[in-house]
């Protein structure tokens, strides 16, 4: 083989290998900042201030406009972690535990979020792409997924078109998946002008008449201090806030501890003379296991009012000990109550956690109530902005359907 036979060989050898390139800065630089700017909106969008909702509004841009699948998946993860980030301490503050256990849970619950969103993921711009968005979000909205389906951004909706109920609800909706297009900066361009309004004119949703909520700073002793004097002190709040012109007054979940017939009767019999009627939070236990219920008491009447569809899970709902056939944990009442009747009035409850997903909220508006009441008992988030965001949360979707909202909240 001659000299100038060898030289080409060597050419061509090297023009069908060459060594892969490394990505550029600015290759580098986009999913960084993509990843960067998701956690960010989620950090601000959940903050629990009702008016900074609308941020959330921008994830379905930075989700679609990834260039890689990993990218959205890290994008999906940053948003999701950022938005639940009083979650690993609020569980230590439960079970007195180290972070850990929290950690774990926060991971693990965010996998719903982010599979979903990292197998809708597609490279191809365009309808297909809006539309996969479109059924992330749906699948976010309502179980099995939507179990797990917090800071979801369609909440933003009560911010942006206050009043308008299922319109509003529609056209953020809309605005979500145009958000996912080529043309989102114009629907960017319209939703932060609904938004400056909307921050310019905000009124909360005012109290029904009559009607008053109370908040408690008892800390983890509601509800498990069962004694004669904490049901005696909880009936003198009550009826001083009948005093002062309530005639329906809601106490925090898990206020009165285990439901009995003997805490019925004390209630009861402590609000004779009295036209109060008190809606508050507690515990039927038998068995199988436990509702975390909201009881309505007055001194002529006392029963059960509501049984809470989504307990938290984990802590409370536990349904694999059924399929293991053990007893325990909290049952899900998923799609009941959805409205209860108060006299002559149509009552939406959310209990706890209720409050921080779509589905109770949405089944609930589906039966035209007439008013929504929030209860918590947040004790174990302190330090955290988890009941902020619940009643950020709860303010979004009072607004949304004009509806009056009466909270009330132990920490």
């Amino acid at each position: 083989m001659t000299p100038d036979i060898l030289g080409l060989c060597r050419k061509q050898a090297f023009s069908v290998w060459r060594a892969p390139s490394l990505p550029s800065i600015p290759d580098l630089l986009y999913p960084v900042g993509l990843i960067s700017g998701a956690s960010i909106v989620g950090v601000l969008s959940w903050s629990g201030c009702v008016l900074a909702l609308p941020l959330a509004m921008t994830f379905p841009t930075l989700w679609a406009f990834s260039r890689s699948r990993v990218t959205a998946v890290l994008v999906s993860t940053g948003y999701y972690l950022a938005a639940s980030r009083g979650l690993p301490q609020a569980v230590a503050s439960f079970y007195s535990s180290d972070l850990w256990p929290g950690l774990l849970l926060w991971i693990v619950a965010s996998l719903a979020f982010v599979n979903v969103h990292a197998a809708l993921w597609t490279d191809r711009p365009g309808t297909g792409r809006a539309l996969r968005y479109g059924a992330a979000a749906v699948l976010m909205a309502i179980p099995p997924f939507g179990i797990a389906g917090w800071a979801h951004p369609i909440t933003a909706a009560g911010v942006l078109f206050p009043g308008w109920g299922w319109v509003g609800f529609g056209v953020g909706a809309a605005g979500l998946i145009v958000m996912t297009t080529r043309w989102w900066p114009a629907a960017a361009s319209a939703l932060a002008g609904l938004w400056l309004w909307s921050a310019a004119t905000w009124t909360g949703s005012g109290l029904p008449e009559g009607w008053r909520g109370i908040d408690l700073d008892q800390g983890k002793n509601l509800g498990r201090d069962t004694s004669l004097e904490q049901q005696r002190d909880l009936i003198a709040t009550v009826k001083r806030a009948a005093g002062e012109g309530a005639r329906v007054v809601v106490l925090p979940e898990s206020s009165l501890g285990f439901w009995t017939p003997t805490v019925a009767q004390l209630w009861q019999g402590g609000l004779l003379g009295s036209n109060v009627t008190v809606i508050a939070g507690a515990a039927t236990v038998d068995p199988d296991g436990y509702d975390n219920v909201l009881v309505s008491i007055s001194a002529a009447r006392a029963r059960i009012l509501y049984r809470e569809r989504m307990p938290v899970p984990g802590s409370m709902w536990q349904p694999w000990r059924a399929w293991m056939g053990q007893a325990g944990g909290a049952r899900a009442h998923l799609f009941e109550n959805s409205v209860v009747d108060l006299s002559e009035t149509r009552v939406a409850p959310l209990i706890c956690y209720e409050q921080l997903l779509i589905w109770p909220v949405l089944h609930s508006m589906l039966y035209s109530p007439n008013m929504i009441v929030a209860t918590g008992n947040g004790w174990w988030t302190s330090g955290t902005s988890i009941v902020a965001i619940q009643k950020a949360s709860a303010v979004a979707w009072a607004r949304l359907f004009n509806l009056p909202l009466v909270t009330a909240f132990n920490i």
